[in-house]
């Protein structure tokens, strides 16, 4: 293996003291609503909060003082940026940084913070890495790839090495793929430690690379995704041909089922996870036969979500567990008439957090016009109660898709 288990080893000893020893913790609650033991590995938690800072800073060491003066340059969508951005800082070292231009902002912004100085070029990670290739041979600088790179990839095996010494009781580990970094590293210090551990990989079904090139189909990937960073077409050629050698299966999740994973990290370990921090999760909730029973460990890999994405990802899932519906009431144009209405769905325990009048598109007449109410439920039965109280009242309402 191009990669061995004292590699990953060697790396943990290098890396010590500077990035986390992150908390690997059972949970209770996910574990009765998935059906399997799960156990929690908490990378958002690192300072740049991802796992990525593991395998830069393994690799910016390996350079030594005088790889490290020359500078490093790197391409990212965020995480990686991130990691290579702060111990580049810490270590002395100019960073340049490429990414492509559609990157959250709060990931490019992190990055500047750290120090790296931002270049944002390309639509498609692919686009972004060929003109840091391009920097790295006009500037003179060292190339730190996310992931096809032996360095980079045993850093990575350290999470591994860390749940198992955590939680040595797992047999499945449940890990997130962009480019393949973190589960070739993981993979391999797992299959060495305890060669029975059954390993699954997880992408999005927009962005399936992995699985497609181990299935020997054509990679055809794209569009929107909420884990932007699994948004990877060239998966690296190291981590496919480890995962190839391992016999690694991938599974895919939707993109509903990633948002409902973030939702339920959020509200369940009152933890923040990326899309591609929460897709462990979600392979779970999608796949649940296949966990049921078994003692699962899944690296929440990165917590680095935009603030408003994450407000539309939760509000979201609220209407998406009925816990917030609209209800349209055609009602006589009489005053007090909406505030009878409010006060019928207040009593029922409904919370009014919008209210919206409709008097001129789609009203039988305008004499009675249409009262959209957003409203705070508790469940779908509680949704049901409202309405029913509402009719006994002579007050027809409508659940709006």
């Amino acid at each position: 293996m191009p990669v061995s288990l004292d590699d990953i080893r060697a790396a943990a000893a290098r890396i010590a003291g500077a990035v986390e020893r992150t908390p690997c913790l059972h949970s209770r609650t996910l574990s009765r609503l998935t059906g399997a033991e799960v156990w929690l590995k908490f990378e958002n938690l690192q300072f740049t909060a991802a796992f990525k800072e593991r395998g830069a800073l393994n690799k910016l060491l390996v350079l030594g003082a005088a790889g490290r003066k020359r500078g490093v340059i790197a391409m990212s969508a965020g995480n990686h940026a991130q990691g290579v951005a702060y111990h580049a800082a810490r270590l002395g070292t100019r960073a340049v940084i490429v990414m492509p231009r559609g990157t959250p902002n709060n990931k490019v912004r992190s990055t500047q913070v750290h120090g790296a100085e931002v270049v944002l070029e390309g639509d498609t990670l692919a686009q972004a890495a060929r003109h840091a290739r391009e920097l790295e041979r006009r500037e003179g600088l060292t190339f730190i790839h996310p992931y096809d790179d032996p360095a980079v990839v045993a850093g990575q095996g350290t999470v591994a090495l860390e749940m198992l010494e955590q939680a040595p009781e797992l047999d499945v580990l449940v890990v997130p793929i962009g480019g393949g970094g973190l589960i070739a590293g993981m993979a391999t210090a797992a299959r060495t430690l305890k060669p029975k551990i059954e390993i699954f990989g997880v992408e999005s079904k927009n962005w399936s690379a992995m699985h497609q090139r181990l299935n020997g189909q054509t990679v055809a990937v794209g569009g929107d995704t909420i884990a932007e960073g699994m948004a990877v077409r060239d998966v690296g050629d190291l981590p496919f041909s480890i995962l190839q050698a391992l016999g690694i299966k991938v599974l895919v999740a939707g993109e509903e089922t990633i948002e409902r994973a973030v939702v339920a990290l959020m509200e369940i370990e009152k933890t923040v996870a990326e899309g591609a921090g929460a897709a462990g999760l979600a392979a779970l909730l999608e796949h649940p036969a296949l966990f049921a029973g078994r003692r699962v460990g899944i690296p929440i890999c990165g917590g680095n979500i935009d603030s408003r994405l994450l407000s539309e990802v939760l509000m979201r899932g609220l209407v998406r567990d009925g816990r917030l519906v609209r209800l349209r009431v055609v009602m006589p144009d009489i005053a007090g008439n909406l505030a009878r209405v409010a006060a019928m769905i207040g009593a029922a325990g409904g919370n009014i957090v919008e209210v919206q009048h409709q008097r001129v598109f789609g009203t039988a007449s305008s004499k009675s016009p249409e009262v959209e109410f957003v409203v705070e439920t508790r469940d779908r039965e509680h949704t049901r109660a409202i309405v029913e109280a509402l009719g006994t009242q002579g007050v027809t309402a409508l659940l709006a898709s």
